[in-house]
């Protein structure tokens, strides 16, 4: 049972004995470092059912929960806050509950059916087929990822998905550019992964379509005229009819196009450390929600235009009229969009909230289809969600993919791990590891550092990443989370002593007992962090957590300890920490290392 659990209604009896009212929720708070105290409940608003001083009604609950409630040792009150003082029996007992716990703050999913126990479908990464993933792409599977996983160990049940846009004039581009310049390659005969094959032609087009462009306007054209009359984009488009009216020649070039760049994308993700339940494209989707636009127009939710375009006014909503059919009867990303949502609730019936993984610019885009989804009537629209984040920047500056200046996902990762390398070389630690050893620790440490560093900061904040600040073992770092990981390995391989066995400590020191409320903490972070769709808050946790460790290692002994019944609980704290480290970090994506 946690604190609160046992101090809610201890508190709410003493009220109700001492001054016979009943109230509220009871607001706790905790206790400021310079005071005594583990937790704190404020008084203040009580005053307004209790006519009392703050003081007086402090003293007169502190006594109370003193002489009624065994965890409750002694209290202190300043001006209108009641600071609890916790009895070390407690903590003992808290710990010895949770210690062999495997999965500690992992709820279980529910079996019953009920609202609150549907599923939660997680969309993210949902790149193009005609470009690797860019560092863009790493914050959006980093972000979609965590999220998935966090919501899943609050107890419910997650699908991951994404929509893989792999139609379009943008795909065309790639394809012609290989029909033009390609000469039959492939990723087999230039030993390029697919989707770095295809993005190079989506760069060669774009290098021709811009000779073009200032050829026409040398001729006398505008930049627009240019821009519409280049040749190469007009066999662009004239390629895109021909795929929609499903020409064999350019379905079949499209085909194999697509799977080298799907092939390429699995290594990635694999090597990202991130996976999929469920697969959507936008050549399967994007005929979905038409059918739906005419029942909303029955409904008088949308309305048509003359011209026969069909369009849905929002400005009563305080945004604005959104078209969701052209006049030639096609339709726009907002029908897709709809209908795929549905789509998706028709292949999984159980699923009853969605969360899309997609960059801020699509705020508004995101808020009228929500909006257009619920006025349709659909029960589940009330539990959609945008997990909106910002930008990721380098150092030297922002991306273009078109130009081929983007920070590919690929060599980012490369490099994170050839910056651990080095920092590790040079602090000299490897020497009795193997050649493969020391790969697979590099590896572990760069993508450590560089998920922990993104996920660490809120998803709605820009990041200007730097790869050599995310690899410090001091500071708020995953490569320092991982070395304290690491070093508690290395005390637990050296406790040459049976520490299964229940310590029969009653008493603990302050710090032992500062761990055991960070540990405490655990679920309801994890609640918090599905609650906000924040990995943010499971890192910053964990933070908070390693470093309540350190200042406990610096504190006290561990093995050096005499009393063995001290030292078994020592290290059954610690490898409890530990435990819970790998947890949060799994909740993250990121491995832990047993040796660095």
């Amino acid at each position: 049972m946690t604190l609160f659990q046992i101090l809610t209604p201890s508190i709410e009896k003493a009220i109700q004995a001492l001054f016979d009212v009943t109230i509220g929720k009871i607001e706790f708070q905790s206790t400021r470092k310079e005071f005594e105290g583990d937790i704190t409940m404020v008084i203040f608003p009580l005053l307004k059912v209790i006519k009392s001083n703050p003081v007086e009604l402090g003293n007169k609950i502190g006594n109370y929960l003193v002489e009624n409630v065994p965890e409750v040792s002694r209290f202190n009150v300043v001006s209108g806050f009641l600071n609890i003082v916790i009895s070390d029996e407690y903590y003992v007992n808290f710990f010895n509950e949770i210690r062999t716990d495997p999965k500690y703050g992992f709820v279980t999913p529910s079996r019953s059916v009920g609202t609150e126990d549907k599923a939660v479908m997680v969309e993210y990464s949902s790149p193009n087929t005609n470009k690797p993933l860019h560092l863009g792409h790493v914050r959006n599977n980093l972000l979609g990822y965590s999220v998935a996983e966090i919501i899943k160990a609050s107890g419910k049940k997650v699908y991951k998905t994404q929509i893989i846009n792999d139609r379009g004039i943008h795909i065309c581009k790639s394809m012609l550019a290989w029909q033009k310049y390609g000469n039959g390659e492939t990723p087999e005969s230039t030993g390029l992964k697919g989707d770095k094959l295809v993005g190079n032609y989506y760069v060669a087009f774009d290098k021709t379509y811009k000779e073009e462009i200032n050829q026409l306007i040398t001729e006398g054209k505008t930049e627009d005229e240019a821009k519409k009359q280049a040749p190469i984009i007009l066999e662009a488009q004239q390629m895109l009819l021909k795929w929609e009216a499903g020409d064999a020649e350019v379905i079949s070039l499209w085909k194999m196009m697509n799977q080298w760049v799907y092939d390429g994308f699995a290594i990635t993700y694999k090597n990202l450390g991130v996976d999929f339940d469920q697969y959507y494209y936008e050549s399967n989707t994007y005929l979905l929600g038409k059918d739906v636009v005419q029942i909303g127009l029955e409904k008088g939710i949308f309305e048509k235009d003359p011209d026969g375009s069909v369009w849905i006014d929002l400005t009563d909503e305080g945004l604005d009229r959104k078209i969701v059919l052209r006049s030639d009867g096609t339709a726009v990303y907002m029908t897709q969009d709809i209908g795929t949502a549905i789509q998706r609730v028709k292949d999984f019936p159980d699923v009853g909230g969605m969360v899309y993984t997609v960059g801020n610019e699509q705020d508004y885009h995101f808020k009228v289809l929500f909006l257009i989804l619920k006025k349709l009537g659909f029960e589940w629209s009330k539990n959609l969600y945008h997990l909106s984040y910002g930008m990721v920047d380098l150092p030297s500056g922002k991306m273009k993919s078109r130009e081929g200046t983007v920070v590919d996902a690929d060599d980012l990762m490369q490099e994170m791990t050839d910056t651990s390398q080095k920092i590790a070389e040079d602090l000299g630690k490897l020497d009795e590891y193997s050649t493969e050893e020391k790969l697979k620790l590099y590896k572990t440490i760069g993508l450590g550092a560089l998920k922990y560093y993104i996920l660490k900061v809120d998803p709605k904040k820009r990041i200007l990443f730097d790869p050599a600040e995310s690899v410090d073992f001091a500071g708020n770092t995953g490569s320092f989370i991982q070395y304290t990981y690491a070093r508690i390995q290395s005390i637990i391989r050296k406790a040459n002593f049976d520490y299964s066995v229940k310590s029969s400590v009653v008493e603990i020191h302050e710090k032992e007992k500062e761990l055991v409320k960070q540990l405490e903490l655990f679920p309801e972070a994890i609640q918090n962090a599905a609650h906000n769709h924040s990995p943010a808050l499971i890192a910053n946790y964990t933070y908070d957590l390693v470093r309540e460790y350190n200042s406990f290692y610096q504190a006290v002994s561990i093995l050096g300890e005499v009393d063995l019944e001290k030292k078994i609980f020592r290290v059954q704290l610690s490898k409890k920490v530990a435990d819970t480290i790998a947890l949060a970090f799994q909740l993250l994506g990121i491995e832990v290392p047993e040796r660095m």
